[in-house]
């Protein structure tokens, strides 16, 4: 069941995910289209992203966006955004970051490898921080070494600041430990797109791809063909996994293994090395008091990739 649409505003606005916006030539919503896309909005009681370009835009469009209840994505340089995405290391530069600020960090895995002192750093100013790595599909086992000592230190730096008093959120350590379930990106199923032309999408991937495919539009409403694929209950490796804090990418899962439902070897190697991780900083958290003793034990596998299991 659907229940949060997001609203590209331009073809040009900000990837907040890991697919890249190859589009580079603005071309605005028209106002007519965000007015139905709104309205739509309304009737199906949906929860709306609006997804922003590194523009102003004209105030009629700010003040029939604040017709309904909303989050606004927006690069950097914009203060009054819900989630300012900073897209790579160098914007970081750009942000003054403030203790009720929620910021999403894409980057490479070269630049995540190096990256340890400057997500520490957003993370002691930040209300939350996402991580975004945007080559998963290029990793290899070397990549793998290098992304579970990455962990290792990240774990050590936000274990510090809970004794310190502080309770940063980490998507790729702290959301595991907060988690009894799949907590996905939703897309095609709780979650599609709006774009520019007035089509929906399973998500903004899917609009700027080369490949991409509409599933319907305002006019003529959802149309979603094989729509139980994007499911988890039609998911046979995803349903059974625990990395509830991964992605589960459909974008991803398409790009490398044809199959919206069916992920990657390095998507699921990496989200399980962040689930190893989460178990690793909820234990040594807990050996300075109680913490999340509502929450489940995450138990120790010796797996990273499920696929792993079936072969056995």
């Amino acid at each position: 069941m659907v229940q949060y649409i997001v609203i590209l505003l331009d073809d040009t606005s900000v990837s907040f995910c890991h697919y890249p916006n190859v589009k580079v030539r603005r071309h605005i919503m028209p106002i007519e289209t965000l007015r139905a896309g709104v309205l739509y909005a309304m009737k199906e009681n949906l929860n709306v992203q609006f997804v922003y370009p590194d523009y102003e835009l004209p105030e009629e469009y700010d003040r029939l966006i604040d017709t309904i209840d909303h989050i606004k994505i927006k690069p950097t340089g914009f203060g009054d955004a819900d989630i300012t995405v900073m897209d790579g290391l160098e914007k970081v530069k750009e942000v003054e970051i403030r203790d009720n600020m929620v910021c999403a960090l894409r980057l490479t895995k070269g630049e995540m490898f190096n990256a340890r002192d400057i997500i520490k750093s957003v993370l002691e100013k930040a209300l939350r921080l996402n991580i975004i790595l945007t080559d998963i599909d290029t990793f290899r086992e070397d990549d793998f070494a290098k992304y579970k000592d990455l962990l290792a230190g990240l774990c050590e730096d936000v274990e510090q600041m809970y004794i310190n008093g502080k309770a940063p959120q980490l998507n790729i350590l702290t959301d595991r430990m907060m988690l009894d379930k799949m907590n996905n990106c939703g897309a095609g199923d709780t979650c599609i797109t709006l774009a520019p032309d007035g089509q929906f999408y399973v998500c903004p991937a899917f609009y700027g791809g080369k490949d991409g495919y509409a599933i319907g539009s305002l006019d003529n409403g959802l149309d979603i063909k094989n729509a139980q694929l994007y499911k988890l209950d039609h998911a046979p490796i995803c349903r059974k996994c625990d990395a509830y804090q991964c992605r589960r990418c459909i974008w991803l899962n398409r790009k490398t293994t044809l199959e919206v439902n069916i992920p990657s070897h390095e998507q699921c190697v990496v989200a399980h090395i962040e689930r190893n991780a989460a178990r690793k900083l909820l234990l040594d958290i807990r050996t300075h008091g109680r913490f999340l003793p509502e929450m489940k034990e995450i138990e120790e596998i010796e797996y990273l990739d499920p696929f792993e299991t079936i072969r056995q």
